[in-house]
């Protein structure tokens, strides 16, 4: 553990890391180095949604390593074919680009945009986030993040106001994630698909955070009620490995041609069949349970948000609040500087959020 300690420094300082070493974890919990348990309600930034080490995932991974690692993307493989159908069945009809993270997803959603409409300009929201790439920042509506790494690609316009005959695509999270937490009205929704139909713009949703499950329905989008002509996917997709997607509807602009766009990574085997035992995983029964957790931390705590994607401001630093909790042996996450962000696995049980009422009520 010493050795650990002093190797830290090896690491370029892109994170303020909590003093704690994770070692294992088995559903909603973790163990750090020194033997310690702790309830995850943060999942990996709602990345590991069965749980920690989930057995369908696990045995998937486990199978596909003992066959086959990694093939280029120009020949098949089969868990690659499996999960773009699993996901297309989801969707309603799509098509998939597979990748290895949400701001790729996004980055392969901008391009296809682009490519598709022959148009430049991209609209977003003031408060969003869709990745910390160039592309992908340069549509994130927060302009602390992208200050220290200007100029970025130009095209970019934040507010549904600034959709017109030059836009490629408006880009929305159904709930903005690193920006508090906070759900867009369903009218909004409503008016950017209008928006999209009348300047023949493409409507893409960034679900890389409220996707496979976590609002309480596959896609975020099937509880709001408005339809995009594209999603991009990540984060619990493989439940912590690494993998991202763009789904295209059937019915929107294929856009892509052959040598347009790649990934080495993209489409691994081993990614892939670990996602396709995730998508099989979130089934009715998961999804009401999600439904159910949070309403039971609805009725408890003045939360905002949508199914298992919820935070709520305090009054005390965040970051303070995060600690108090990582000392009482749960883990939370922030979303701001007085916003605590709770993204637990999406297994969670009632007993196991009523034991993280308690802490938070009693540290916040």
């Amino acid at each position: 553990m010493t050795e650990l300690v002093l190797n830290r420094h090896k690491l370029l300082a892109t994170y303020a890391r909590q003093d704690v070493t994770f070692v294992d974890g088995d559903g909603a919990w973790l163990v750090d180095a020194g033997g310690k348990r702790y309830l995850d309600l943060f999942a990996g930034i709602a990345v590991v949604g069965l749980g920690h080490c989930h057995p369908a995932p696990l045995a998937a991974a486990h199978e596909q390593l003992d066959r086959l690692w990694h093939v280029s993307n120009l020949y098949w493989t089969e868990p690659m074919q499996a999960l773009a159908a699993k996901l297309s069945d989801r969707f309603g009809g799509a098509g998939a680009f597979f990748c290895n993270s949400g701001a790729e997803s996004v980055e392969a959603a901008l391009k296809w945009a682009r490519k598709a409409t022959g148009r430049t300009e991209v609209v977003a929201l003031e408060g969003s986030f869709h990745g910390r790439t160039f592309g992908a920042l340069s549509v994130t509506g927060q302009p602390a993040k992208r200050a220290a790494f200007e100029p970025l690609v130009p095209g970019a316009r934040f507010g549904l106001e600034h959709v017109g005959p030059e836009t490629a695509a408006i880009l929305l999270e159904p709930v903005q994630g690193e920006g508090g937490v906070r759900p867009l009205p369903a009218e909004l929704l409503a008016q950017a698909r209008a928006l999209a139909d009348e300047h023949g713009a493409l409507l893409v949703f960034d679900e890389v955070q409220t996707g496979v499950g976590r609002s309480g329905a596959f896609f975020a989008w099937q509880r709001l009620g408005v339809r995009p002509d594209a999603v991009t996917l990540a984060k619990g997709l493989a439940n912590g490995l690494p993998i991202g997607a763009l789904l295209v509807a059937d019915a929107a602009p294929a856009g892509f041609v052959p040598g347009d766009h790649a990934s080495t990574f993209g489409g691994n085997p081993v990614a892939c069949a670990a996602a396709c035992a995730v998508v099989d995983a979130v089934d009715d029964e998961l999804l009401a349970n999600v439904r159910a957790r949070s309403e039971q931390f609805a009725a408890a705590l003045p939360v905002r948000g949508l199914g298992l994607l919820l935070a709520y401001d305090t009054a005390a630093p965040a970051a303070d609040v995060a600690a108090a909790a990582l000392a009482h042996g749960l883990v939370v996450g922030t979303a701001g500087e007085h916003t605590v962000r709770l993204t637990p696995p999406l297994t969670l049980t009632a007993d196991e959020a009523a034991h993280a009422i308690d802490i938070l009520l009693e540290i916040s």
